[in-house]
């Protein structure tokens, strides 16, 4: 540990590394406002140094509420020699005490200790972040997950490190299902894991998880964009009974358009459409299929149906169950169905 708290790594340019695979240094700084994934890399510094040294002393401090003096005293060395783990949080909100400390033990950090630092972001102690990064120190930048392709690139790589095997609707579905809480879905994929003995399968997702409203509203939308009107009217009025609500079904109809749209006026094979829209090649190929279903007259009034229904369901119509039956319907009859 001793050698790897000293070697400053320098992979890329900025120093970032990710959350998945930082390795301990004298220092870490574990930036950004994604909880979970700031938890996760934390965890996996902090198991990394106790595989390596089981004897290590784990202390843990608050930046907010910092007194003088305390890094320096935990990061000193014992009597026995153990090597220390100094993990603060709260970063972002330190007080001056911290900031002049933790810029002085920067200039002298400790050989056998290292140094975890959680921001989870904002302006404050811009000075020590610069500081950390112009010292060559890996930097772990903890980004939420916003995106579909970004989401479903996450729960592929926790299929992948636990050596499981995930199809890639299952990836899809299980996105849909839980994919508003990072934490949920990372849960989600654990208990998948845990539980399926083969491939997982979009069936299986929804055996386990098929009663979210998330992965309704997409049986909903999943329904209405091939034609199936019936189908997708006695979807919607079941989860409409059973406590769903209208907005977030609109929103599943809105993101199956927007993305039948932006596919639909691309050009070139689809790894170089995913590439250019950001999105997963499995997923431009699924809406390149679903394309076909539609003229370009179909899909305007569709796109029109489903905006004035989120406008409607957002407070614009007394009556929002009405508003997202009728988006339903237009877009059932303009699919063409074969």
């Amino acid at each position: 540990m001793a050698a790897a708290a000293t070697t400053r790594t320098r992979t890329t340019p900025s120093n970032l590394a990710s959350w998945r695979d930082v390795s301990p240094a004298g220092v870490v700084l574990v930036g950004g406002p994604e909880e979970y994934l700031g938890i996760r890399a934390m965890d996996h510094i902090r198991a990394q140094v106790r595989a390596a040294f089981p004897d290590v002393e784990v202390s843990r401090l608050a930046a907010g509420s910092y007194e003088p003096g305390t890094l320096a005293m935990n990061v000193s060395p014992s009597l026995f020699g153990e090597h220390k783990l100094i993990e603060v949080e709260g970063v972002e909100s330190m007080n001056d005490a911290f900031l002049a400390d933790a810029l002085a033990y920067l200039s002298r950090p400790e050989p056998d200790a290292v140094l975890v630092l959680r921001h989870a972001g904002g302006v404050r102690g811009k000075k020590l972040l610069d500081a950390v990064k112009a010292g060559g120190w890996p930097v772990v930048d903890c980004q939420p997950l916003k995106k579909d392709a970004d989401k479903s690139a996450f729960v592929a790589a926790e299929f992948r490190a636990a050596g499981r095997k995930i199809t890639s609707d299952g990836v899809q579905t299980l996105v849909n299902a839980v994919g508003a809480n990072l934490s949920e879905l990372a849960a989600a994929c654990s208990q998948l894991i845990a539980d399926a003995t083969g491939a997982v399968t979009p069936e299986l997702v929804d055996r386990y998880y098929g009663g979210r409203i998330e992965a309704t509203a997409f049986k909903v939308a999943d329904a209405a964009m091939a034609g199936n009107g019936p189908l997708a009217l006695s979807t919607l009025r079941h989860a409409l009974a059973t406590g769903a609500d209208p907005v977030p079904l609109v929103a599943a109809l809105a993101a199956k358009l927007r993305t039948l749209a932006k596919v639909a006026g691309a050009q070139g094979s689809s790894a170089q459409i995913a590439r250019e829209l950001g999105m997963q090649p499995w997923l431009v190929e699924q809406a390149q299929r679903d394309v076909r279903h539609w003229t370009p007259d179909g899909l305007v009034r569709a796109i029109q149906a489903t905006a004035e229904a989120d406008a409607q369901v957002k407070g614009l119509s007394r009556d929002p169950v009405y508003a997202v039956e009728h988006a339903v319907t237009v877009i059932a009859t303009s699919a063409r169905r074969h």
